[in-house]
Formats: structure tokens, C-alpha cells, sequence
């Protein structure tokens, strides 16, 4: 096998492992997410597993930034299209409710950040500070369309950036928590819309 080919056969091998960590991880938690169940699941060594990370904690950052990738992916160049302020902002929160509803294959559990976030925010660590860098970079990439919306006379002139951030998030949470705890879909879909269109109301 040439040096060119052992390179990427290792690089998928490691993203078949990421991939599965995710899954599991939506489900079990970072925390649950264990070598041997990998090595199970995916017919390897637990040696072989550790060979692409070399600790537990290494595959769970791994876990992390890869379902942070496809967070990205799906929920904000997925609407990168879109004119900057209301229009894209809309537009992410569509993809993200997308996001939820569609990507269960992928996150079985939900969304892997509402896990890891009630998981680690009580904890110390380079996983709670990965946890918590994650989260803030979203917040501040929906603070700054608000205020580009604000800017452009798309949402009232008082209109507090940070505010109407903050509660976008808080209404994914209780999307996530009513679709993945209370197995009501629908009812969760009426009620984040209807919030949506009262926070984003146009003046």
C-alpha cells in the first residue's frame, strides 16, 4: 500500500469513527460514549480506536467539533444564500428546526449540544470549555444578524441584539426537549414558529 493511500484509508477510518462517537454520544453522552462499544460497533480493536486518538477524551473533542461541523454545515451555510440580517436569519432558524426534525440519523439522541450542554455545565474541564466555546460562538454568529437586521430597519430600533439571541436559543431548547423527551412533534412545531414570528416581527 503506498504512503498516499495508507493516509487516506487511516482519514476514513477515523472519520467511521467520529461518525458512530456522534451517534452514540446524542444518545449516551459524551461521558457514555465508551472505546469498547466503538470497537463493538465498528468491528475494530479497542487499540485500533485509541490509535487515531490516543485518549478517551481526545475522541470525545473529535465527537464534538465533528457534530459541530455538521451543525454548521446544515444549519448556517445552509443559509449563507440569503441576504445578511432578517431574511438569513429566518432562514437559519428554519434550517435549524430542519436540523432536529431531519437529522436523526445522525443525532439520534437530538442534538448533541443540548446533551453535552446539561452534561458538562456543571463540571470542570477541556470538555465543558469546548461545550461552552461552541455555544457561544453560535450565539454570537445570531447576535450579529440581529443586529445587521436592526441596522437595516428590519426589526425595531430598540430591539436588543443579545435579548432576541438569547431567546432564539431558548426556543431550540424547548424544541429539542419537546420532540426528544415529550414526543410531540407537531405540537412543537406550531409553538417554535409561532415564537419565531413574535420575535422577529417586523416593525
Amino acid at each position: 500500500m503506498s504512503p498516499r493511500k495508507s493516509v487516506a484509508e487511516a482519514r476514513r477510518t477515523r472519520e467511521r469513527i467520529v461518525d458512530r462517537a456522534i451517534s452514540l454520544a446524542s444518545v449516551d453522552g459524551l461521558e457514555g460514549l465508551t472505546i469498547g462499544r466503538l470497537a463493538t460497533d465498528l468491528g475494530m480493536s479497542k487499540a485500533g480506536i485509541l490509535g487515531h486518538f490516543g485518549t478517551k477524551e481526545a475522541l470525545q473533542l473529535a465527537a464534538l467539533e465533528g457534530a459541530s461541523a455538521i451543525f454548521s454545515r446544515v444549519v448556517w451555510e445552509g443559509a449563507q444564500h440569503e441576504r445578511p440580517g432578517l431574511l438569513r436569519l429566518r432562514a437559519v432558524c428554519e434550517a435549524w428546526f430542519s436540523y432536529l426534525e431531519a437529522e436523526r440519523e445522525v443525532f439520534p439522541g437530538g442534538c448533541l449540544f443540548t446533551t453535552a450542554a446539561v452534561e458538562f455545565d456543571a463540571r470542570h474541564g477541556v470538555l465543558r470549555d469546548a461545550v461552552a466555546r461552541l455555544v457561544r460562538l453560535w450565539r454570537r454568529r445570531l447576535t450579529g444578524e440581529v443586529r445587521t437586521a436592526v441596522a437595516a430597519g428590519e426589526l425595531p430600533a430598540g430591539t436588543e441584539p443579545e435579548q432576541i439571541a438569547y431567546e432564539i436559543v431558548g426556543v431550540y431548547l424547548a424544541l429539542n426537549q419537546e420532540i426528544q423527551l415529550l414526543g410531540a412533534p407537531d405540537v412543537a412545531a406550531v409553538r417554535t414558529r409561532r415564537a419565531l414570528d413574535r420575535l422577529l416581527a417586523n416593525p
